[in-house]
């Protein structure tokens, strides 16, 4: 099997919502969108938002709704970049989970939910590149 990841699907109680947390809030623009799936296409991979019964029935197992022990991050180019994008991210609806603070290996992050409770890390880390392109090299 090749080493990549080609999608992250998100179940969300009320795709309208969270599209317009991701939309109208972030500012991402869906390439796809239907009543149930919106599809967002980032630098190297797809982010889904996918209504939550229809992601239960798809994979046939029961979404619970307590922290899986997995989060999504997005890292910035700067510490103020992340700043700047945790506020973005409470402005349009989400809660912070751990303010932005300095790390133990050098760089900088904080984590917040949004409106279902994923969870957001945001980062600047001292030992990747962020290409024009938006995508990371670690």
């Amino acid at each position: 099997m090749d080493q990549r990841a080609s999608l992250i699907t998100l179940g969300v109680g009320d795709v309208a919502r969270a599209r317009r947390f991701y939309e109208d809030g972030l500012g991402w623009r869906p390439l796809t969108a239907m009543d149930e799936i919106a599809f967002y296409q980032l630098p190297g991979l797809g982010l889904a938002l996918f209504e939550r019964g229809a992601l239960e029935a798809d994979a046939g197992r029961p979404v619970d709704g307590a922290f899986s022990g997995f989060a999504i991050a997005i890292n910035e180019r700067s510490k103020a970049d992340v700043d700047a994008t945790i506020a973005q991210a409470v402005s349009a609806g989400a809660r912070v989970t751990k303010p932005a603070e300095e790390t133990p290996w050098g760089g900088y992050s904080g984590y917040f939910a949004d409106p279902d409770g994923h969870a957001w890390e945001v980062a600047w880390n001292p030992h990747c590149t962020i290409h024009p392109d938006g995508s990371t090299t670690f």
